[in-house]
């Protein structure tokens, strides 16, 4: 069978070997709270790579301390964690697949409690810190952020294109660029975290200034030859009040123009109370009008469970490749399942585990004779 969920997908000068990738995914395991990716995120990340995936997506990593969400954060703002690094993408590498990694800044969502450890910001007693964000208004629940001045927006702008420098040093194939989920890129997008008045605010073109800026500096670090995607949440679930999908592909036409190669869809994150009607492929829809109207490349994420349905995503132009995130958890060999499931011909099982490939059934052998 010709399958488009495992055909290959160029992207400027490398190729995802198939169309289903593993979305960032945060371990908050840096128990000496340092940002030194180690042993977990090796096994953790490498399982998914051993298990067929096409891309895989590191968690968001900080590009400052105080932009981690949490102090168990993985960061890229040293060279110590660019060496540790290095180590997961070599292995990741060595599988086939291509190493990609987030970065991000959590702005007024930062310095909290990993969710099995508490809930709420963490104090500075505990290793917490005081959190930035575009207006001083607080996530709720969370402490007050302070409002960043120019001299702290330049500093988010430098800090975002040495930790691309550091990710390329250490051998990441793909940059992509955390604006969603209510972090700090997304709380200057949107109007209900976004209440500057200077020209970092207001009308739709000052609250995307400094994702452009951001999208711009890391496109010139990575050069021509280095994919940059940008994570975006196509709406608030807030509308009209809040960030839209409208608002959102007018930016995706701006990020194809800042250097962006693809817009890695996803919703929400912004407030708590917004009402999102979670159902299987949920956001799709979204990715597809950023795709159709904007003329970037889209990815889709959202309760893609099924290799069947993940095929017809892809199969059917919604979007050019799907991000998975808790199938993958649950069985970090999922491609080499889906592929076996919609009859892909694949060569990269891994030797060591050939042993145990999916047979084919005999009825279907038969029917196909």
């Amino acid at each position: 069978m010709t399958s488009a969920l495992f055909s290959p997908l160029p992207l400027r000068a490398v190729e995802a070997r198939n169309r289903l990738w593993v979305s960032p995914l945060c371990q908050y395991s840096c128990e000496e709270q340092d940002g030194m990716p180690d042993d977990w995120h090796l096994v953790h990340l490498g399982s998914f790579a051993r298990g067929g995936a096409g891309l895989v997506m590191a968690e968001a990593t900080a590009v400052l301390p105080e932009g981690r969400i949490s102090p168990w954060d993985t960061g890229i703002w040293n060279d110590a964690q660019r060496d540790a690094w290095a180590r997961i993408v070599r292995f990741i590498h060595g599988q086939g697949a291509l190493a990609a990694v987030q970065l991000a800044h959590a702005g007024r969502k930062a310095s909290t409690y990993r969710e099995w450890t508490g809930s709420g910001s963490v104090p500075a007693s505990e290793g917490g810190w005081t959190t930035v964000a575009p207006s001083a208004l607080a996530f709720d629940g969370y402490a007050v952020p302070e409002a960043l001045d120019e001299d702290g927006i330049a500093a988010v702008v430098d800090a975002f294109g040495e930790a691309a420098r550091r990710s390329l040093e250490a051998g990441f194939d793909v940059l992509e660029v955390h604006a969603a989920h209510g972090y700090l890129l997304h709380q200057f997008l949107s109007p209900l975290s976004n209440t500057r008045d200077d020209r970092w605010g207001g009308s739709l073109v000052g609250r995307a200034r400094l994702l452009l800026h951001v999208v711009r500096r890391v496109r010139e670090v990575a050069g021509a030859d280095v994919p940059v995607l940008v994570r975006v949440s196509a709406t608030d679930w807030r509308e009209p009040e809040g960030w839209t999908l409208d608002d959102t592909v007018t930016v995706a036409q701006w990020l194809r123009e800042a250097g962006a190669d693809l817009v890695d869809t996803s919703t929400g994150g912004l407030v708590p109370d917004a009402v999102i009607p979670v159902a299987p492929g949920y956001q799709v829809p979204h990715a597809t009008a950023i795709r159709e109207r904007s003329g970037i490349a889209a990815t889709a994420v959202g309760q893609i469970v099924d290799a069947h349905q993940a095929e017809a995503i892809v199969a059917s132009g919604q979007a050019d490749a799907v991000f998975v995130g808790r199938e993958f958890m649950r069985d970090p060999h999922l491609p080499l399942r889906a592929a076996h499931e919609l009859g892909a011909e694949i060569d990269y099982w891994p030797p060591q585990y050939r042993r145990a490939s999916f047979k084919r059934r005999p009825a279907l052998v038969a029917a196909e004779a």
